[in-house]
């Protein structure tokens, strides 16, 4: 039995407050803004949940339309405690370089972190013995696919690492993966395996953070759904080209028939 196989994965989603939510869409969506985040974030949660490593979704979010309606997709809804998503700023989207990486604030990155690690406690809780895995809740290109091949693919290499480590004689548990965005400064999916310390660093340079800190980054030949989340309108229309979900899909094109 391979490594991916020996256990499924949990995968948490952050979605913060739909007002606040991808305001660089604005100058595309309008009024409509809080729609297409939530359709953003609906397609990227159907498509995980479709995929077979995946044994759960989890979104953390307080947002009172997007909680119901994502958990009516079959994800199971967590509240953010810290308040990470929902900060008067309007942190906690972690693909939105705009409001987090820009203004280098940190305290806003930590509000979001903290929030993901609160629901990677609840899921440890449980379901003991699971992977976890953060995803941004933007990417609506996602296949399922494509996410089933890079989470075997973390597997893989934290097991690398782990075996290393204990030939070496050293301290610590399993480590953890992670993706790359397709601009190469952020990150879309963070992954640790059952034993590992779930310590995401999601917002504005994570690439270089998560590295930094001992994770592996994978690096397949087919993850363009996986790394290209949505923050503006140009990142739109490369999702739509690629093959966007329904919803963002539909709306997508309701508001560039407009423009």
């Amino acid at each position: 039995m391979t490594d991916s196989a020996r256990f499924s994965w949990t995968v948490l989603l952050p979605v913060k407050v739909l007002a606040r939510a991808k305001s660089r869409l604005a100058v595309l969506a309008g009024d409509r803004r809080r729609e297409l985040a939530l359709a953003l974030a609906a397609d990227t949660v159907a498509a995980v949940l479709a995929c077979p490593a995946v044994a759960r979704v989890i979104v953390v979010t307080s947002d009172p339309v997007a909680g119901p309606l994502l958990a009516a997709l079959g994800a199971v809804v967590v509240p953010d405690e810290p308040a990470g998503l929902d900060g008067p700023t309007g942190a906690g989207d972690p693909g939105d370089r705009g409001e987090l990486g820009d203004r280098g604030d940190r305290g806003l990155q930590e509000l979001l972190n903290a929030a993901l690690r609160h629901g990677a406690a609840v899921a440890s809780q449980r379901w003991p013995g699971t992977g976890l895995a953060a995803l941004t809740a933007d990417l609506p290109a996602l296949r399922p696919a494509e996410l089933a091949a890079a989470l075997g693919a973390a597997a893989t290499a934290t097991a690398s690492a782990a075996n290393a480590a204990g030939a070496a004689g050293a301290a610590g548990a399993a480590g953890a993966a992670f993706v790359p965005d397709a601009a190469g400064v952020g990150t879309t999916l963070y992954a640790v395996p059952p034993g590992g310390d779930f310590l995401p660093l999601f917002g504005g340079a994570s690439r270089a953070r998560h590295a930094a800190a001992g994770a592996a980054e994978i690096d397949l030949d087919d993850m363009t759904g996986l790394r290209r989340d949505v923050d503006t309108p140009e990142d739109l229309q490369v999702v739509l080209a690629l093959g966007a979900g329904p919803r963002t899909t539909a709306l997508a094109g309701e508001l560039l028939a407009d423009v």
